[in-house]
């Protein structure tokens, strides 16, 4: 994530954290906290501190908490890369604690082909407090940096030929370049609406270069839009909610425009895009829920 967003910073209230009893399932069995008021309080503990870092609306909605990868229609067909192409990687981009890498993970995704990514390391390191891990204990590789950043992710073109490079050891990478047209399946949800129409092109013309070109590949995920695209101040909610900035929201159409076509040869890919009512803290958001996979 950029450092150049401003937010607004809105008062922590505790009475938003409302996990379902799957998601406290899922806590427990990670954190090993038996008790559903201790894992509260733990939750909440490092959720303060997390928004000392930068104050997200995703932190102060506890958004987190929520297992939205795994609601998502692309998922288990991400989720079967990992099982059935050898070496097969997944990326978590903007993974902020690591919740939805860590949910691939338990789910059987192989945790030495996952890597995540954030441009706060902060958040990564809160993340093992969150879920009481250590390095040994959850062996995913995280490398730090911006997504807009050159030296971080290249602004290659799109790969239409596998690459004769061999794949990188994960843990020794300091940034994503060297998996350029290596990756099997990308998830990043709630990133892309933090910046303009033009960035959000940007963006996806990186992360689709970081793609591997084999038939199913994917990248998935979920952000807010909306049934005309255009800029998200326009709207009062997605103001106070998300950040005083110029964000741009996509349309279904208009998303599957960008990808079919701009970052990828038109007919090269297979765009699937639907909006779905999201509740953030006390606002709802449409959320556009996508993907696009290789053909």
């Amino acid at each position: 994530m950029s450092p150049e967003i401003p937010a607004v910073k809105l008062e922590l209230d505790p009475s938003l954290y409302a996990p379902t009893d799957e998601e406290r399932a899922f806590y427990k069995s990670q954190t090993g906290i038996a008790s559903d008021e201790e894992l509260r309080e733990h939750i909440i503990a490092v959720q303060q501190q997390a928004y000392k870092v930068y104050p997200y609306p995703c932190i102060w909605a506890f958004t987190f908490t929520k297992l939205i990868i795994s609601l998502l229609p692309a998922y288990p067909r991400a989720l079967a890369l990992g099982k059935e192409r050898k070496g097969a990687i997944f990326l978590d981009l903007a993974c902020c604690f690591g919740n939805d890498i860590r949910k691939a993970v338990a789910d059987g995704f192989p945790a030495k082909q996952a890597i995540a990514s954030d441009y706060r390391g902060d958040f990564w390191q809160l993340g093992h407090e969150l879920f009481k891990s250590t390095l040994e204990s959850f062996p995913v590789a995280f490398v730090a940096g911006d997504a807009f950043d050159d030296h971080f992710i290249s602004p290659a073109p799109v790969v239409y030929a596998k690459p004769t490079t061999p794949v990188p050891m994960l843990p020794s990478l300091t940034s994503l370049a060297p998996l350029h047209g290596q990756v099997a399946a990308i998830h990043m949800s709630s990133f892309f609406h933090l910046f303009t129409e033009e960035k959000q092109r940007e963006l996806a013309k990186r992360v689709g270069a970081l793609l591997s070109p084999e038939p199913g590949s994917i990248i998935f995920g979920a952000h807010i839009g909306g049934k005309e695209k255009g800029d998200l101040v326009n709207s009062q909610s997605y103001r106070v909610v998300l950040h005083e900035a110029n964000m741009f929201g996509h349309s279904p159409e208009s998303w599957e425009a960008l990808w079919d076509g701009d970052v990828f040869k038109k007919g090269s890919v297979k765009v699937e895009a639907s909006l779905s009512k999201a509740s953030l803290g006390k606002w709802n958001a449409d959320m556009l829920v996508w993907s696009v996979t290789r053909l």
